[in-house]
């Protein structure tokens, strides 16, 4: 489903909060449904909610407040502007230090996937959040299938480049395409998510469609969308947004509510629909799972 603005949503297709929050009437009210429709070669899924327990953002929220510079700088230019995105057909050139490289149609890389339910924070460096529920399945499920060599050390992440459907890239507010990057080990932590959805609903093209990666600990730049290509490499892929600007924005991008922004705080945050701010939780509340990716590192250096 193609979201165009904000009038084209009726009330009724969006998922009330007590629908969701009720698997079952969630699942037999909207999302299973159009989840198979959307991605016929999945057959059925095995939807499960992982993550944090906070009541979720409304579709409405999650698809008209974006940041994708590529359709845009203002939050509602997204919602606005990617309707002109075609999302199939779909290839993503597979390349690097790997075993099984290839240009992939987006089918075949879908095929066998199992399609989980994760309700995760999403938290932007502007200091703002939101909690998204995606559909989607880890990324080492994908990496595995590659069999990345022992060269393999980073993984980049490419974003489509076309000016003609993106027009945001007319402009040369960032240097195109958007790149950006993982150490291995994040690659494969089980937190990291090929994205094909949220809502149990094919993925908007605001949000990165047909496919992006979530990294829920850290801050939303790093989650690459509309990827075109992933490429295994040895040695740390220069990010875009450390590219255009390197005193604000590292290549880590882990939420660390003690190393702010030079603009602004990072040590609290608005929960998009709230109306007072939050203390920023460290790794953005994902600690216990993540911090030990990172033990005797100076995060301040490495921000």
């Amino acid at each position: 489903m193609l979201i165009r603005r904000p009038p084209d949503i009726g009330s009724s297709e969006i998922t009330p909060e007590r629908l969701y929050l009720n698997r079952r009437s969630f699942l037999a009210a909207a999302g299973f449904v159009a989840l198979e429709a959307a991605l016929p070669s999945l057959g059925r899924a095995g939807l499960r909610r992982a993550g944090d327990d906070d009541k979720p953002n409304s579709y409405q929220d999650i698809t008209h407040y974006n940041n994708y510079y590529e359709f845009g700088t203002g939050k509602e230019d997204p919602a606005e502007n990617a309707g002109s995105l075609r999302t199939r057909p779909w290839k993503v050139e597979v390349s690097g230090e790997i075993a099984k490289p290839g240009r992939y149609d987006l089918d075949d890389l879908l095929r066998g996937q199992t399609i989980e339910e994760r309700v995760y924070r999403h938290r932007c460096v502007e200091a703002w959040s939101m909690v998204i529920p995606w559909n989607g399945f880890p990324l080492r499920n994908l990496i595995e299938r590659f069999r990345p060599t022992s060269r393999a050390k980073f993984v980049e992440f490419t974003t489509l480049l076309d000016p003609g459907q993106m027009p945001g890239q007319r402009s040369d507010i960032l240097p195109w395409p958007y790149v950006e990057g993982l150490r291995m080990d994040e690659a494969m932590h089980p937190l990291t998510l090929v994205v094909t959805g949220l809502y149990g609903r094919a993925l908007p093209n605001q949000n990165g469609a047909p496919l992006r990666i979530h990294v829920p600990w850290k801050y939303g730049f790093k989650s690459a969308k509309s990827l075109v290509r992933i490429r295994f490499v040895e040695t740390q892929p220069l990010n875009t947004w450390n590219v255009a600007a390197p005193n604000e924005y590292g290549f880590y991008a882990n939420v660390n509510p003690d190393v702010d922004h030079p603009r602004w705080s990072q040590a609290r945050e608005r929960r998009i629909g709230d109306f007072f701010r939050r203390p920023t939780l460290m790794f953005n509340g994902y600690a216990d799972q993540v911090a030990s990716l990172y033990a005797g590192m100076d995060l301040r250096r490495f921000f």
